[in-house]
C-alpha cells in the first residue's frame, strides 16, 4: 500500500513553483565545470542521469550516474548517433505537470520525469573551421539529440530547467541550494531565453556552412551575432548601443584587441577605428591614417611610424582635432611623444613600449588599443547594411586595380614616382565617402574632399583644405569626372597627375585638359564609391 501511494504521488498533478528538482539530465561536449555542478547536485540528492563521455568523466570523479539507456530502456546505438531521441525521455521533458491528462499517460507508460537539462554541443563551429577538414567530420559535429533535448525543455521551462552554459552553473546550484531545489518562474524564463537563443546560433552556423557551398546570395541569409561589448550609447548621448560581433567570422573590428588605457569606447570610436584599420592595411610599410567622422582626415606612409604619422597629422592638423590614429606599427617614446601633443580619441597600434606607455599616461582619456590581431579577415564574407526592414548585401569592395590593369589615357606616360603616387592616392581614395577626392604628394594626403554631392565640389574642398602647395600633387577620383571642370581646378592648382576610373562621355573633353597641362592621367576601369 506505501509504494502505491508513493507511486500515486509521483503522478500527481503540481503546479510549476512547486516542482523540485529531483533527476538531472547531463549530456556536455564543453566539460568546463561540470563536475563542480554535478557534484553540487548530487550533493542536494538530485540523481544524476547522462550519456557516454559525459558519463565517463562523472563515474571517473567519483560521481554516482545513471546511464540514459536505463532511463528509456534503450542502448545507444550507431555510434552514439542515437541515444537520447526517445519517448520516454521527452515524455518527461514535455509533460505538462499540472495536466491530469498528461500525468495519467506518464504513470501508463512509465514515464520518469527530467526537472534540469545540462546540455551543450557538438562543437560544430570550432570543426568547420578548422583548415583541411572533410565535409564527413563537419557533418558527424551536427548534434541532434542535443537540441531537441534544449528545446524541450526549453519549451516547457515552467516544469524543466535548460542549462547550456558552464556560467550559469554556480547561480544556478546557489538557487536551488536556498530555496530547497526550487527554481523561480524568473529563473526559468531566463534559462529558456538563453537555451533557444544557443540553439539558434548553433542553426545558423550549420545553415550558414551549406549556403557557402552553394549560392552566393542564397534566398534565405541567415547570420548570428553575440554581444561583446555594451557602449555608453550610440551615435548620440540619447541613443542606446552595444557592439555584437558576428558568430563564426574570422576576426571583428575588436579581436585581438587590448584597451591599456582610457575611457570606454563608444559607438562612433568603433566606426571610426573599422574605417581606420581597413585603410591602414592596404600598406606593408610604416603607415598612419586618422579617422574623423568615419572620413581619413590625413594619410600618409614613410620610414617610420613618427614620419608616417606626422605627414598624416600635417594634412589636416584642425580635422584631426579628436580623431582615431590608427597606425600598423609599434608605437615607441618618440612617436608617443608626438601625438601627446594634440587630442586623441582613440589611438590604434600594433604594440606600444614601456616608455612609450609612460609618456601616453598624459592623456589619461585617450584610449590606447594594442592590435595584436595577424589573421587576415575574411573579405569572401558579404557586406551587409540595414535598412528599415531589410538587409542590402554585396560583395565587400577589398581588391585594388592592378597597374597592368590600368590604362594611361595622356600623352605623357607618368614616370616611376609619379606612379607610386597615383597609386598611394587611389588606395586612399577607395576609403573615402564619395563622392571621394584625394589630393596627395609625397606619399600623403594633402588635401581630402568628401562626401560633396557634386564631385567639382569635392575637388574644391580638397584644394581648399591643402595647407601647402599643391605643384606636383597627384589627384584621385572614386568615380569619373562628367565634366572637365573639376580636372581643371586640380590642374590649375598645380596637380600634374590624375587617377579615376574613366567612363565618362565627356572622357576626351577630361583628356584634352590633362594633356594641354602636360599632365598624366590614368584610368582604372573600376569605381570605388563608398556610401
Amino acid at each position: 500500500m506505501e509504494r502505491g501511494t508513493q507511486r500515486a504521488s509521483r503522478f500527481a498533478p503540481v503546479a510549476p513553483g512547486e516542482v523540485k528538482v529531483a533527476r538531472a539530465l547531463l549530456s556536455v561536449s564543453d566539460k568546463t565545470g561540470l563536475v563542480e555542478f554535478a557534484r553540487g547536485l548530487a550533493d542536494l540528492g538530485i540523481e544524476i542521469v547522462s550519456t557516454g563521455g559525459t558519463a565517463r568523466e562523472l563515474i571517473g570523479a567519483g560521481l554516482h550516474v545513471r546511464q540514459i539507456s536505463d532511463l528509456t530502456g534503450f542502448p545507444e546505438i550507431m555510434d552514439g548517433r542515437v541515444k537520447t531521441l526517445h519517448p520516454k525521455l521527452y515524455g518527461g521533458l514535455l509533460a505538462l505537470r499540472d495536466d491530469l491528462g498528461h500525468m495519467r499517460q506518464a504513470e501508463e507508460n512509465e514515464v520518469e520525469f527530467v526537472d534540469l537539462v545540462c546540455v551543450n554541443l557538438y562543437p560544430f563551429e570550432r570543426t568547420a573551421a578548422r583548415r583541411g577538414v572533410s565535409d564527413a567530420e563537419v557533418i558527424e559535429n551536427i548534434d541532434i539529440g542535443g537540441p531537441s533535448m534544449i528545446r524541450a525543455a526549453a519549451k516547457n521551462s515552467q516544469f524543466v530547467a535548460p542549462v547550456v552554459r558552464p556560467e550559469s552553473y554556480d547561480a544556478v546550484l546557489a538557487e536551488l541550494r536556498e530555496f530547497d531545489r526550487r527554481l523561480s518562474p524568473t529563473t526559468r524564463e531566463s534559462l529558456a531565453a538563453e537555451a533557444f537563443a544557443y540553439t539558434a546560433r548553433y542553426d545558423t552556423a550549420i545553415a550558414r556552412w551549406f549556403q557557402e557551398k552553394g549560392a552566393d546570395f542564397p534566398a534565405l541569409m541567415v547570420r548570428a551575432f553575440e554581444k561583446v561589448l555594451e557602449l555608453p550609447y550610440g551615435e548620440n548621448p540619447h541613443q542606446r548601443a552595444a557592439y555584437y560581433s558576428q558568430v563564426g567570422t574570422r576576426t571583428h573590428v575588436l579581436s585581438m584587441i587590448s584597451q591599456l588605457g582610457g575611457r570606454e569606447l563608444s559607438f562612433n570610436n568603433l566606426l571610426d577605428l573599422d574605417a581606420g584599420r581597413l585603410l591602414i592595411s592596404e600598406f606593408q610599410i610604416p603607415a598612419c591614417a586618422i579617422i574623423k567622422h568615419n572620413n581619413p582626415c590625413g594619410v600618409a606612409v614613410g620610414t617610420t611610424g613618427i614620419e608616417a604619422y606626422q605627414k598624416a597629422f600635417e594634412c589636416d592638423p584642425l580635422s584631426a582635432f579628436g580623431g582615431v590614429v590608427c597606425l600598423n606599427r609599434r608605437v615607441d617614446r618618440a612617436l608617443a611623444e608626438a601625438i601627446v601633443g594634440q587630442f586623441v580619441e582613440v589611438l590604434f597600434a600594433r604594440g606600444y613600449d614601456e616608455d612609450a606607455l609612460a609618456v601616453l599616461e598624459a592623456k589619461p582619456n585617450t584610449r590606447i588599443l594594442d592590435d595584436r590581431e595577424r589573421r587576415n579577415p575574411d573579405m569572401i564574407e558579404p557586406a551587409l547594411r540595414q535598412v528599415i526592414g531589410g538587409m542590402l548585401v554585396q560583395d565587400r569592395d577589398y581588391d585594388l586595380e592592378e597597374r597592368s590593369e590600368m590604362q594611361v589615357v595622356s600623352e605623357r606616360v607618368p614616370t616611376e614616382a609619379e606612379w607610386g603616387e597615383l597609386s598611394f592616392a587611389w588606395k586612399v581614395c577607395k576609403h573615402v565617402r564619395s563622392n571621394g577626392v584625394v589630393l596627395c604628394n609625397d606619399l600623403a594626403t594633402v588635401g581630402i574632399g568628401a562626401g560633396q554631392m557634386s564631385r567639382v565640389d569635392s575637388v574644391r574642398l580638397a584644394i581648399e583644405k591643402a595647407r601647402s602647395s599643391l605643384v606636383g600633387s597627384v589627384l584621385a577620383s572614386d568615380a569619373f569626372f562628367p565634366f572637365a571642370d573639376g580636372p581643371q581646378l586640380a590642374l590649375e592648382a598645380g596637380a600634374i597627375g590624375i587617377i579615376q576610373p574613366g567612363g565618362s562621355v565627356r572622357d576626351p573633353e577630361v583628356v584634352e585638359a590633362v594633356d594641354a597641362a602636360g599632365a598624366v592621367m590614368v584610368f582604372t576601369s573600376r569605381r570605388h564609391f563608398r556610401h
